[in-house]
Protein backbone atom coordinates (compact mmCIF):
# COMPACT_ATOMS: atom_id res chain seq x y z
CA UNK A 1 0.00 0.00 0.00
CA UNK A 2 1.46 3.09 -1.20
CA UNK A 3 1.49 6.64 1.00
CA UNK A 4 -0.68 9.03 -0.68
CA UNK A 5 0.62 12.06 0.66
CA UNK A 6 4.41 11.46 -1.26
CA UNK A 7 3.09 10.28 -4.28
CA UNK A 8 3.80 11.93 -7.45
CA UNK A 9 0.15 13.35 -7.89
CA UNK A 10 1.31 14.82 -11.97
CA UNK A 11 2.16 17.98 -13.54
CA UNK A 12 -1.70 19.62 -13.04
CA UNK A 13 -0.99 19.27 -9.61
CA UNK A 14 2.62 20.65 -10.05
CA UNK A 15 1.59 23.81 -12.02
CA UNK A 16 -0.88 24.61 -9.05
CA UNK A 17 1.82 24.11 -6.51
CA UNK A 18 3.97 26.63 -8.77
CA UNK A 19 1.32 29.36 -8.72
CA UNK A 20 0.15 29.10 -5.27
CA UNK A 21 3.39 29.38 -4.11
CA UNK A 22 4.64 32.20 -6.74
CA UNK A 23 1.01 33.72 -5.68
CA UNK A 24 1.59 33.75 -2.12
CA UNK A 25 5.47 34.98 -1.64
CA UNK A 26 4.11 37.93 -3.97
CA UNK A 27 1.68 39.06 -2.24
CA UNK A 28 3.80 38.93 1.15
CA UNK A 29 6.71 40.81 -0.53
CA UNK A 30 3.95 43.36 -1.75
CA UNK A 31 2.71 43.88 2.08
CA UNK A 32 6.44 45.04 2.28
CA UNK A 33 6.87 47.65 -0.68
CA UNK A 34 3.21 48.49 -0.14
CA UNK A 35 4.08 50.34 2.92
CA UNK A 36 7.14 51.74 1.72
CA UNK A 37 5.31 53.16 -1.56
CA UNK A 38 2.69 54.94 1.11
CA UNK A 39 6.11 56.48 2.63
CA UNK A 40 7.01 57.82 -0.77
CA UNK A 41 3.23 59.04 -1.40
CA UNK A 42 3.01 60.67 1.90
CA UNK A 43 5.88 63.10 0.79
CA UNK A 44 8.03 64.68 3.59
CA UNK A 45 11.60 63.87 4.49
CA UNK A 46 12.34 60.33 3.59
CA UNK A 47 15.04 58.76 5.45
CA UNK A 48 15.65 55.58 3.46
CA UNK A 49 19.25 53.51 2.92
CA UNK A 50 21.43 55.61 -0.06
CA UNK A 51 22.28 52.96 -2.51
CA UNK A 52 25.12 53.58 -4.23
CA UNK A 53 24.67 57.20 -3.49
CA UNK A 54 21.34 57.50 -5.80
CA UNK A 55 19.72 59.18 -2.67
CA UNK A 56 17.24 58.02 -0.38
CA UNK A 57 14.35 58.74 -2.60
CA UNK A 58 15.10 57.30 -5.84
CA UNK A 59 16.62 54.36 -3.43
CA UNK A 60 13.30 53.98 -2.23
CA UNK A 61 11.53 54.26 -5.79
CA UNK A 62 14.05 51.27 -6.66
CA UNK A 63 13.23 49.81 -3.33
CA UNK A 64 9.38 49.60 -4.59
CA UNK A 65 10.34 48.81 -8.22
CA UNK A 66 11.75 45.29 -6.75
CA UNK A 67 9.07 44.76 -3.98
CA UNK A 68 5.90 46.18 -4.91
CA UNK A 69 5.74 46.12 -9.04
CA UNK A 70 8.04 43.23 -9.86
CA UNK A 71 5.91 40.74 -7.29
CA UNK A 72 2.87 41.45 -9.86
CA UNK A 73 4.66 40.82 -12.46
CA UNK A 74 5.48 37.31 -10.90
CA UNK A 75 1.78 36.82 -9.37
CA UNK A 76 0.70 37.01 -13.34
CA UNK A 77 3.69 35.19 -14.71
CA UNK A 78 4.31 37.68 -17.43
CA UNK A 79 8.44 38.66 -17.43
CA UNK A 80 8.60 35.97 -14.68
CA UNK A 81 12.48 36.05 -14.43
CA UNK A 82 13.47 39.12 -14.56
CA UNK A 83 10.66 40.41 -11.89
CA UNK A 84 12.29 37.45 -10.06
CA UNK A 85 15.57 38.42 -10.30
CA UNK A 86 14.88 42.31 -9.38
CA UNK A 87 13.20 40.56 -6.28
CA UNK A 88 16.13 38.95 -5.20
CA UNK A 89 18.16 41.67 -6.10
CA UNK A 90 16.24 44.12 -3.98
CA UNK A 91 16.66 41.51 -1.09
CA UNK A 92 20.42 41.21 -1.56
CA UNK A 93 20.72 45.01 -0.77
CA UNK A 94 18.60 45.10 1.64
CA UNK A 95 19.99 41.94 3.90
CA UNK A 96 23.87 43.04 2.92
CA UNK A 97 23.59 46.70 2.30
CA UNK A 98 20.38 47.85 4.68
CA UNK A 99 21.19 45.90 7.38
CA UNK A 100 24.83 45.45 7.32
CA UNK A 101 26.31 45.21 10.64
CA UNK A 102 22.96 44.32 11.99
CA UNK A 103 22.26 41.13 13.97
CA UNK A 104 21.36 38.30 11.77
CA UNK A 105 17.51 38.78 13.14
CA UNK A 106 17.07 42.08 11.35
CA UNK A 107 18.64 39.87 8.05
CA UNK A 108 16.77 37.08 8.55
CA UNK A 109 13.23 37.67 6.55
CA UNK A 110 15.42 39.61 3.60
CA UNK A 111 17.52 36.32 3.29
CA UNK A 112 13.79 34.11 3.22
CA UNK A 113 12.83 35.80 0.76
CA UNK A 114 15.96 35.75 -1.26
CA UNK A 115 16.16 32.08 -1.39
CA UNK A 116 12.26 31.68 -1.81
CA UNK A 117 12.74 34.16 -4.94
CA UNK A 118 15.78 31.97 -5.99
CA UNK A 119 13.71 28.68 -5.91
CA UNK A 120 10.40 29.93 -7.46
CA UNK A 121 12.58 31.89 -10.72
CA UNK A 122 14.29 28.36 -10.90
CA UNK A 123 10.95 26.24 -11.06
CA UNK A 124 10.26 28.48 -13.39
CA UNK A 125 6.18 29.82 -13.51
CA UNK A 126 4.31 26.94 -14.69
CA UNK A 127 1.15 26.43 -16.97
CA UNK A 128 -0.92 28.83 -14.66
CA UNK A 129 1.11 31.82 -16.11
CA UNK A 130 1.01 34.71 -19.07
CA UNK A 131 3.86 33.57 -20.55
CA UNK A 132 2.77 30.37 -21.20
CA UNK A 133 -0.71 31.67 -22.74
CA UNK A 134 1.04 33.89 -25.12
CA UNK A 135 3.43 31.44 -26.15
CA UNK A 136 0.90 28.61 -26.82
CA UNK A 137 -1.06 31.16 -28.70
CA UNK A 138 1.91 31.30 -30.75
CA UNK A 139 2.35 27.71 -31.46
Amino acid sequence: MKFKLFENKGPLEHDWLLFMVRLAASLFMMFHGYHKLEKLLAGGDIKFYNFLGLGPKISLVLCIIGEFVAPIFVILGYQFRWACFLVIFTMFVAAYGAHFGEPFSEKEHSLIYFLLFLLIKQTGPGKFSLEYFLKSRKA
